[in-house]
This record gives structure tokens, sequence and C-alpha cells, in this order.
């Protein structure tokens, strides 16, 4: 993007398919809120569902191959790609999780690129994103928690994530683990000196066709989004990373003066009630659920080892919507969660009865996270609720589903990486719900405030 300024082509300017809920919408949010109107689809849009939006400079599809074991995505991600390129935006984005949650037996990065990618074609993977305190320094990814920044196999939710553990902290490693091609660098130095393009060149020429990029400021973000706008502006270009991509995409066109520099939307306001569901064991979203119930919302625990039975789970989904029923009938609001962190002794009498059942524990969590919706479903249909929220990441993907929506676009910012949605649907009990899609690690203490609260003035 040197010498003239070319302005930005018309169209779809990004096509992304999100590996969870949560993750999909923060693309989402990052675009519009810069002033670039984005949708995201909880499947493939037809043309009808397109022409609803108008002219679109984003276009998502919300999956949860996150959650997923590679014969699944190998099933599943190719027509995704597919309808991904038939959009005709210059990039086409696999949008990760930011703290990298994959292994090659489960939401496998790997094997999503290697199913994308033809034998001629590269991919830049951009992971960090400082907005939300995720940092990569010489390949190595740090994130933050607990009000310090972690080298990630040392942090405290991903070195012991129930599902993708975080053992290796070098992004290369770590993905070359998953894949058939080989994993190369384009350091902050290069970054920083101005010779990010040379260094690709030299990492392609050696057989490295994924190539991770530095990133720990808004220096090495606009670089980063300069070096692959610029690859986009030549031949359509396949992208692996979390909203980081979007983050540096953003800066690099507004550093060269072709995108708009908009305000941040207002927030809506207030609402007297709002409900909400939980899945996430991080100690993040425990924290948020603790903090609510000190400002009087009511948490209400389910039992996850439920969801291994069909009767049980249809009794204790019951139990919860008529307790959060009561709860807003009280003036309280309810908060239904299967966890409160990752030492709640319900993960481990979870684990032990999908080994006790010899159950497959990917089907048992798709029937948890479906549960959860079916219960924020009748909650927010009975007690005709305007506003409500789904935390956890592999939780959204099933539970987000169980609300009728068939899309969603960004209303206004609750937190970096946790807006406030609008929903949208042919159900009218649902059209236009405001929901929030909260990522297990996202938001501040006060989320469910903020929730309530429409903004960060809570």
């Amino acid at each position: 993007m040197s010498g003239a300024v070319t302005p930005l082509p018309p169209g779809p300017l990004v096509a992304w398919y999100g590996d969870d809920f949560t993750g999909s919408a923060a693309v989402m949010e990052v675009l519009s809120f810069a002033g670039l109107p984005a949708v995201l689809f909880f499947e493939a849009p037809n043309a009808e569902q397109l022409a609803r939006f108008g002219d679109l400079r984003g276009i998502g599809i919300a999956g949860e191959a996150r959650a997923k074991r590679p014969d699944w995505m190998a099933e599943h991600l190719p027509p995704a790609f597919a309808a991904l390129r038939a959009t005709g935006a210059p990039i086409a984005h696999y949008k990760v999780c930011s703290t990298f949650d994959s292994a090659p037996n489960i939401g496998s990065i790997g094997k999503a690129a290697d199913l994308a990618m033809g034998p001629d074609e590269w991919a830049p993977l951009l992971i960090a994103a400082p907005a939300i305190g995720r940092f990569q320094a010489f390949g190595t990814l740090f994130a933050a928690a607990e009000g310090a920044v972690w080298r990630l196999d040392r942090h405290p939710t991903m070195a012991r994530h129930p599902v993708t553990p975080m053992h290796e902290a070098d992004v290369r490693r770590h993905l070359e683990e998953q894949t058939r091609r080989r994993v190369g660098l384009v350091d902050l130095r290069d970054l920083a000196a101005g010779r990010a393009e040379e260094t690709l060149t030299e990492e392609l020429e050696a057989g490295r066709t994924i190539i991770a990029i530095d990133v720990v400021d808004d220096a090495t973000l606009t670089a980063a989004g300069r070096l692959i706008w610029d690859a986009a502006t030549r031949a359509p270009l396949f992208a692996i990373g979390s909203q980081g991509i979007e983050y540096a995409l953003v800066a690099a066109w507004r550093a060269a003066g072709i995108a708009p520099d908009v305000p941040t939307p207002s927030a809506p306001g207030p609402v007297d009630r709002v409900a909400a569901v939980s899945g996430s064991c991080s100690p993040v979203t425990a924290a948020q659920i603790a903090c609510a119930e000190v400002a009087g919302f009511t948490p209400i625990p389910v039992d996850p080892t439920a969801a291994l039975d069909p009767a049980y789970w249809t009794r204790e989904r019951g139990r919860a919507v008529e307790l959060a029923l009561m709860a807003l009938g009280e003036g309280r609001d309810p908060i239904v969660c299967t966890a409160r962190g990752p030492d709640d002794l319900q993960i481990a009498a979870f684990r032990s009865a999908v080994q006790q059942a010899d159950a497959d524990v990917e089907a048992a969590q798709a029937a948890l996270g479906e549960g959860l919706g079916l219960v924020l479903n009748e909650v927010v249909r009975t007690a005709k609720l305007t506003r409500a929220a789904i935390a956890g990441g592999d939780t959204s993907s099933h539970a987000a589903r169980g609300l009728g929506l068939e899309a969603v676009t960004a209303a206004a910012p609750l937190a970096p990486g946790a807006a406030l949605l609008c929903g949208h649907g042919r159900d009218p009990a649902t059209d236009g719900l405001e929901i929030a899609l909260k990522g297990g690690q996202m938001g501040p203490p006060d989320f469910f405030q903020r929730l309530k609260a429409g903004g960060p003035e809570a």
C-alpha cells in the first residue's frame, strides 16, 4: 500500500468461517465498529439472505470446528470454504481462537489449512491482538489473564484447558503437529525494519507455506495488516488467525487513509431483565459470575452429567427453566451455569461420567450446549426478554442455534471480543433479540452487569 493510495475495492473485503460462534462474532465486531458493515450467518447464506442486508464488507459463517474431529472437518469444511470463496472477497479467513485452542485430534487448525489450501498456496497466520491482550513475539504466543501476561503454555486457563491444553507456546511447533505443511515466521524485527516482504519471500522459498506474523503493539499490528492486504490485492488469499487479522487490516487501511474512521456506536441503554447461560470452565467466566452474584444476579447451577441421560437431562433443564423464571419474577437476573471455574467439582464429575458410560465426549458436550440453548430459548420466550447472553465458545456453537436465529449483526460494544449483537430470524419471538456471545476468557469482571446496562458504564 505504498505510493498512490488505491481505494478499497467494492463488495466484500473479508469472508470468514469461525471455528466457534463467539470467535465468529468477534470478527464481525471488529469490522462493523470500524464502519465496515458485516453479518454473521449461522449457516452458509443464500442469495435471499444476503440481499436482506444490503451492501456488505464482511460475510461470516459461524461454525463449530473447534470442537470437532478431523473426519468431521474433512466432511464439513470444504463446502464452507467454497462458500467463502464464492463471495468474491479477496481474503477468506479461517477464524481461530486467540489462544490457539487446537490439537491434532480435535479442532485441528492444521487439518483446516490442509483442506483449504492448494499445493501452490501460502497463508498468513496471525493470532495476536493487543486489544484483547494477545501478543506474539518471535513466534511465541502470550495472553493476558489475572492482571498479568502469560506465555501460553503457562497460562492459568490454557495450560489446563479441559479439551485442548496448551503445552507449547511456539505457534510454529504447535501447528506443525497438526499439518503436513511447514510453518515460517515474519518476526517483530522484520516488521520494525520494513523488511517483512523480503522475509516472507525467503520463508516461502524455503518451503514454508504457513507464515506466522508477530504482533506486539500498534506499529507491528499495522505492519502485519499491510503485509496481508498487499498480498490479497495481488491474488485471493486464504488467511488463518484470530480477529487480530481484522484488527490488523483495519489499522493498515486507516494508516493508508482508505478506511473510514468512525465513532464507536453508542450504548443501547439498560433493560429491566436479562438471562444468561454458561458452559464455560474458564476462571474469567467464574469471576464474572461471582461479580454478578454480588450485584444481585442469581447463578443457577445445573448438573452437566445429566446430559448423558436424556430423561434426566430433560428434568434438569426443566428445573433450570423453572428456577430462572422464578428469579425473573422476583426481579433477579438468572445465570444458568454448568461450572464455576476450572476447579469446580462438576468438571471432574462430568469427565468421570463420560468415561464410565463409555460415551463420546464430543457428543456429550454437544448435548450439554444444545440443552443450555433450549433452556435459554424457553426462558427468553416465556419471560419475553429482549436481551440475553451465552458464555463459552463451544457452548455458544450449540446453544445459539436453539434460539431460532439465522444471523447476527453487531449492535454495540460491551467489551473487546464480546459485543452486544442483534439477532435476525423469521421467528418474531427472537427476531431482534439482543444477544452477547462471550468466549470463556473474554470480558471484564462486570461483564454481566454491562450486559444489563447496555455498555461499559455499568
